[in-house]
C-alpha cells in the first residue's frame, strides 16, 4: 500500500505534545511475543482473521471495534502486523497484574462519564505520530451495538485519520479454561474498508458529530451478524452525508 503521511492535526493542545512512539516499540514487540506464544493458549480461540489488506502499512488510522468481551482489544492488536495503541477505561490500570501490562503497553487511559481532554490530547498526538489507535466507541462491553459516543467522530474529524471498522464476534466466554468452551466455535476478526469524514472547517455542532458517529456505526453494523447490530440493525437508515 502507498505510504500515508503523518497527520498535522488542528488541535492546539496536541501540537505542543509530541508522542515518541519509537520508545514503546521494543516493549510492545516483547508483549506481542508473549501474546502470540503464550497468551493464545488460554486467552481466546481464534478461528479466522480477515481483511488485513485494509490495514495501511504506514500512517495513522482509527480502528473502530464492537466490544463484546474483555479479550476483544487484545485479540485485535495481537493479530495485526502493526502495533496498535488502544484506548481503555482508566480503571484498567488498577486491575491487579493486568494493570501492569496495560501500563507497559502505554494504553491511553480514559475517564468515562466526562469529556476527558487529556485522553483526547494524547490520542491526537498518537495519531499525529502516524500510529494506529483502537477505539470501542460504545465505551463499554455490550452483546450488540448501542448508541455510540461522539468521541470517535471528533477524533477522526480533528485528526483527518481514516476509520477502519473492525467486526468482532465469538469472544463470549473467553478467557476460559473450560474444555467445552475451547471445543466450541472460536472468535473472528474482520477488518472493513477504511473511510474518512469530509473536511469541514470550523467548529462542528453536536448534532453533526452525532450524525457522523451514527454514519460510522452503520458501517460497522453492516459487517456484523444481525444479532450484533443492536440499534443500528435497520441498515436502510444508514446515510453518508459526512463520509467522503
Amino acid at each position: 500500500m502507498a505510504e500515508q503521511p503523518a497527520i498535522h492535526n488542528r488541535e492546539s493542545a496536541s501540537k505542543n505534545r509530541v508522542y515518541n512512539h519509537a520508545s514503546h516499540e521494543r516493549i510492545r514487540r516483547a508483549l506481542r511475543w508473549l501474546i502470540t506464544n503464550i497468551g493464545w493458549r488460554w486467552l481466546v480461540k481464534i478461528d479466522r482473521v480477515e481483511g488485513l489488506e485494509n490495514l495501511p502499512a504506514t500512517g495513522p488510522a482509527i480502528l473502530m471495534i464492537n466490544h463484546i468481551a474483555s479479550v476483544d482489544p487484545i485479540m485485535v492488536l495481537g493479530n495485526l502486523p502493526r502495533n496498535i495503541v488502544p484506548m481503555a477505561k482508566i480503571e484498567a490500570y488498577q486491575v491487579p497484574v493486568w494493570g501492569f501490562f496495560v501500563g507497559l503497553w502505554d494504553v491511553i487511559p480514559v475517564r468515562r462519564g466526562e469529556a476527558d481532554r487529556e485522553a483526547i490530547t494524547k490520542t491526537l498526538a498518537v495519531l499525529a505520530a502516524g500510529e494506529i489507535v483502537l477505539v470501542a466507541p460504545q465505551g463499554t462491553r455490550q452483546p450488540s451495538l448501542q448508541q455510540a459516543k461522539e468521541g470517535i467522530a471528533y477524533l477522526a474529524h480533528k485528526s483527518g485519520a481514516s476509520i477502519i471498522p473492525v467486526a468482532v464476534d465469538g469472544t463470549e466466554g473467553f478467557p476460559s479454561v473450560s474444555r467445552k468452551r475451547w471445543a466450541g466455535p472460536g472468535a473472528t476478526v474482520r477488518l472493513g474498508k477504511p473511510f474518512r469524514f469530509k473536511k469541514i472547517e470550523g467548529r462542528l455542532p453536536r448534532e453533526a458529530l452525532r450524525k457522523m458517529t451514527d454514519e460510522a456505526l452503520y458501517r460497522l453494523a453492516a459487517m456484523l451478524p444481525e444479532k450484533r447490530r443492536g440499534i443500528y440493525a435497520d441498515l436502510s437508515k444508514a446515510t453518508s452525508e459526512y463520509i467522503e
